[in-house]
């Protein structure tokens, strides 16, 4: 998710999410500025 659409959605991962705009990209996905990162990993 971008840091703007975290802002126009109320600063809330839930309605980030719940709007739609959650991404899910792979590894060769080049990071663009004002991208928010949560990495997912299994142990």
């Amino acid at each position: 998710m971008s840091f703007d659409d975290f802002m126009a959605h109320g600063g809330s991962h839930a309605q980030v999410k719940s709007a739609g705009r959650l991404r899910l990209e792979g590894k060769e996905y080049v990071v663009a500025d004002g991208d928010i990162i949560t990495f997912r990993f299994n142990v």
